[in-house]
């Protein structure tokens, strides 16, 4: 008896450790699934998290370009300023990239520099833009794109074009002062430009409508000084042009403020006009100044004098100044049809000029000409206030001409009070 008790307790024991060992390792294997599903969860929670982070693109954030995902911002413009980064070359779809004709030696001699470049315009956008223009102009020397490469500097609004031959990259100096989205384009050699020899310096062709911002000195070179600083660039041109079109011209800035210094330079396309305009606007009042006008080479021979002739630029009365003051004020160069049309927005603008000539005296009425489909409405584009007094107006003139409005410059002068009330715009 006491041997089957000593065989019962001995089995009993061995059944517990058998129990014991299944139980830890159903332990371990239920802590591994739970691991391994913890991770499998973790995972498929990681996939999801990045996918809705790739289908939720920031619409403010920029992203590094590839293979830049390891540096800074800084670093990568760092790197792009120092010409690190080599310029990007776009091929078409399902093509491959075209490769930099030429040696690094002719490189600069196949470069030129962009400034004032539109905000926001792309490298794609700006060499299909010079493309198209080098086909149109027949300057392309061969089948397929002249251009080859484009690099924009964002910071300082400029970029460098890349061409495939040195001939091309000249004939596209033409293109300086061509008008890309709205804004005339500086075209420049680069500062480590080298001229390649018996190679030629300047385009054998200039493309029509198109007017340099680099005068040439010649003896056709015309100088303009006295003028009102507060004329932009397209209202000085307008004036010049209404003697015949401009082969080039520079109106000169300040570098540091960006507003005129009071003079500019241009050539006209036919040089028999030369005289012509000279006689035509030296002496010409304009607002408080008189302007003087003459050519800019040395040694040129001296124009004759002539009484200034009256010349009528829309938008603008150069005969003196503003005009006689009188209680109603005509602004001009601070709208555009286009911004008339939506009805909010002409509410906005009517609100915010009353305001602001509010401060100078008592406007008792306000009229912007709105555009409509299939009329031409007279004034369109010109703003109209009536003042209290003739005092109000006069000051309103003198503190309103030459300030931005929507970032252009505001031109001012006296409207006829009979043809106002008579909506003789």
């Amino acid at each position: 008896m006491g041997e089957e008790r000593d065989f019962d307790r001995d089995k009993d024991r061995d059944r517990r450790r058998s129990d014991r060992k299944r139980s830890r390792s159903r332990s371990k294997d239920r802590r591994k699934k739970s691991r391994s599903k913890s991770r499998d969860r973790g995972n498929s929670f990681g996939v999801e998290k990045k996918k809705a982070r790739r289908k939720n693109i920031s619409l403010y954030w920029d992203v590094p370009p590839a293979g830049f995902e390891h540096i800074t911002p800084l670093q990568y413009k760092a790197m792009q300023a120092a010409g690190q980064i080599p310029a990007t070359l776009i091929a078409a779809p399902g093509m491959a990239p075209v490769p930099v004709v030429g040696s690094t030696i002719t490189r600069q001699a196949r470069r030129l520099y962009v400034g004032n470049i539109p905000f926001g315009c792309s490298e794609e956008e700006m060499m299909a833009f010079f493309n198209s223009q080098m086909h149109a102009s027949h300057f392309s020397q061969a089948q397929g794109n002249p251009v080859l490469a484009c690099q924009i500097n964002l910071d300082k609004n400029f970029a460098f074009l890349e061409f495939r031959s040195i001939d091309e990259t000249t004939q596209a100096m033409a293109f300086d002062g061509i008008n890309f989205k709205g804004q005339s384009l500086k075209i420049r050699r680069p500062h480590d430009y080298q001229p390649m020899p018996g190679m030629s310096e300047q385009p054998n062709s200039a493309v029509s409508g198109v007017v340099s911002t680099v005068v040439q000195d010649s003896p056709h070179k015309i100088f303009i000084g006295g003028l009102p600083s507060y004329l932009n660039e397209d209202q000085v041109k307008e004036l010049l042009m209404s003697f015949g079109q401009l082969r080039a011209f520079n109106l000169v800035k300040d570098s540091a403020t960006g507003l005129s210094k009071g003079y500019a330079f241009c050539e006209y396309f036919d040089v028999n006009l030369t005289d012509q305009a000279i006689a035509g606007l030296n002496g010409m009042q304009l607002g408080d100044k008189k302007l003087i006008v003459q050519r800019a080479s040395v040694g040129a021979r001296n124009s004759t004098m002539a009484v200034p002739v009256q010349i009528q630029v829309p938008g603008l009365q150069l005969s003196g100044g503003a005009g006689p003051p009188t209680e109603v004020l005509c602004l001009m160069n601070m709208v555009i049809p286009d911004e008339l049309v939506d009805e909010e927005e002409y509410e906005d603008i009517l609100e915010d000029i009353r305001e602001e000539c509010n401060k100078y005296g008592v406007v008792k009425s306000l009229e912007i000409p709105r555009p409509i489909e299939g009329v031409d409405v007279p004034g369109c584009g010109k703003v109209f206030i009536e003042f209290n007094s003739v005092i109000d107006c006069q000051k309103a003139q003198q503190n309103l001409t030459g300030r931005k409005f929507a970032n252009r410059v505001v031109v001012t002068s006296y409207f006829d009070p009979d043809k106002y009330h008579r909506r003789e715009f």
